[in-house]
């Protein structure tokens, strides 16, 4: 059957909040799925109280952190504590293929949603649990985020120099690994479930998933005894290796070299210095043993270089080089704009903001950023008349006893 999106006609009830499974779930959404973000205004999803916002004036229906994650999906308000509204989130189960949830294992079971409850309500349903430490195990109910997982998995410890306290990666790193595992076992499941007919539950543990990334140093160790520590941005394989400063403020040059012939364009970039015939560079294992004084030389170069330029001439010579971008340089950035990466869509609340577009581009159903992120509780009569079909009158009630809030 020939399909405009890769997952039209699938049905999702999104209860999860922050950052792993909503990103979970935007992949389907924005891909043609159906789904329902369910919120409630007695506890918001945090993420809709972080920065930035638009024009500096924090808002539950302001932050651009929350829109960028949650493009494409219809927005509804049910306050879970009340069994009324547990009720109505059992019907938008029983309407649902999927359901995604990224709390601690309590949260579903005191609202009575738990999967061996929705799995009742239907028995063909594909369920998502995933937090932190996963459903079972000492730590099951430990809270946290990305920034704590992060720290957890290990990347804090790996992360700056030898001489200096750890320098972690940006943000909620292990939030942006994850969902790449959710979101494919998810499709797995789905096609498990075209074939056989059978619903599943998953239980995606945030820590497993985040230390797929660092196998090569959890291997090396069970190998080799060796614990990776902190190295800067040195390399085991490449020498230059690194960011030098250039000229301009805050303005540096990443650049990589790992054979001969990379060393050769180098050279030859800088103009064929007398120390390129140095011994002690003359092959890369000698160059990785004095990286130190390496480092020093390549920067005397490149602080009298404009970034952007000295990295097209480095590339044209065969040298692993780029800018370091900045987030102006991204946006002002010809490749991403001819990619399409930026879009404005047009918020209820903010107005056109730009979002980020996808990391692929599908040649048959191609997927696009469809709407802009809800506002609180914005789709409540679309979903509760049109989808599942409460009166008008039901839902003026549940709205007046703040059951839709």
């Amino acid at each position: 059957m020939d399909r405009r999106y890769a997952f039209e006609g699938i049905k999702v009830a999104d209860f999860a909040w922050v950052g792993v499974g909503p990103i979970t779930s935007k992949y389907l959404a924005d891909h043609g799925a159906t789904v329902i973000r369910i919120e409630s205004h007695t506890r918001p999803d945090v993420l809709r109280l972080a920065p930035p916002w638009r024009e500096g004036q924090p808002g539950l229906d302001r932050s651009q952190f929350f829109a960028s994650f949650n493009t494409s999906k219809y927005g509804v308000t049910l306050d879970l504590s009340k069994p009324a509204a547990q009720e109505l989130a059992k019907k938008i189960i029983a309407w649902a293929d999927v359901a995604v949830e990224s709390f601690t294992p309590k949260a579903m079971r005191n609202w009575n949603l738990d999967y061996e409850q929705l799995r009742v309500v239907n028995p063909q349903l594909i369920m998502l649990s995933t937090c932190q430490q996963g459903q079972t195990g000492p730590h099951a109910l430990y809270p946290g985020f990305g920034q704590l997982m992060a720290s957890l998995a290990g990347y804090y410890h790996i992360s700056g120099w030898p001489d200096r306290d750890p320098a972690p990666p940006y943000g909620a790193y292990t939030d942006f690994i994850a969902p790449r595992f959710a979101a494919t076992v998810l499709m797995a499941a789905l096609d498990y479930r075209r074939r056989t007919g059978t619903g599943q539950f998953i239980d995606l543990a945030q820590y497993e998933a985040s230390l797929h990334f660092l196998a090569p140093a959890i291997l090396d160790y069970q190998v080799n005894g060796r614990v990776l520590g902190r190295e800067g941005n040195r390399s085991f394989r490449s020498a230059p290796h690194g960011t030098y400063r250039c000229q301009g403020e805050d303005r540096w040059l990443a650049l990589s070299v790992s054979n001969d012939a990379q060393w050769q364009g180098l050279l030859a970039t800088f103009g064929n210095p007398s120390w390129g015939a140095d011994p002690r560079f003359a092959t890369q294992a000698s160059r990785l043993e004095h990286h130190t004084e390496l480092d020093r030389l390549v920067e005397a170069w490149t602080v009298t270089q404009e970034a952007e330029a000295a990295a097209e001439t480095l590339q044209r010579a065969g040298v692993p080089a780029s800018l370091v971008q900045n987030c102006l340089d991204l946006h002002q950035d010809p490749k991403l704009e001819a990619w399409g990466m930026f879009q404005y869509l047009e918020h209820k609340e903010m107005g056109p903001s730009p979002y980020e577009g996808h990391q692929f581009h599908l040649s048959k159903t191609p997927g696009e950023l469809r709407w802009a992120a809800p506002v609180m509780g914005q789709h409540n009569e679309y979903v509760f008349k049109e989808i599942l079909g409460l009166s008008q009158e039901e839902i003026t009630k549940l709205t007046e006893e703040k059951v839709l809030y």
